[in-house]
């Protein structure tokens, strides 16, 4: 299933319309609000970071298959690239981990 890029779009703007006016009040923004607008930004961090990530893994994955079916005698060099790759790729996740914390634990 592709998500359309408008789609996501209009769905980020209809969240960010729901933050904004809350935080626009007229002794500022409370702490409640800030505390929330960092929960939502940190699921939305690790969310992207681990469809991301999962997504990366998946197509590597089957790009090396693909390439040991076709010459299986490359298989060990393939395997290794696959795994400096991967490693990689995780750590990417670990990021939007990270940033994920930072935003609940800091805010």
């Amino acid at each position: 299933m592709k998500i359309k890029k408008e789609s996501l779009l209009y769905t980020l703007f209809l969240l960010l319309a729901g933050i904004v006016p809350a935080m626009a009040g007229e002794g500022g923004a409370s702490a409640a609000s800030i505390k929330a607008a960092a929960a939502i930004g940190a699921g939305l961090a690790i969310g992207g970071g681990a469809a991301g990530a999962g997504v990366g893994q998946g197509l590597g994955l089957k790009g090396t298959q693909e390439a040991i079916a076709r010459n299986p005698g490359a298989a060990g060099r393939l395997t290794t690239n696959m795994f400096i790759g991967l490693a990689l790729i995780e750590a990417l996740a670990i990021y939007a981990l990270v940033v994920a914390l930072i935003l609940l634990f800091v805010f």
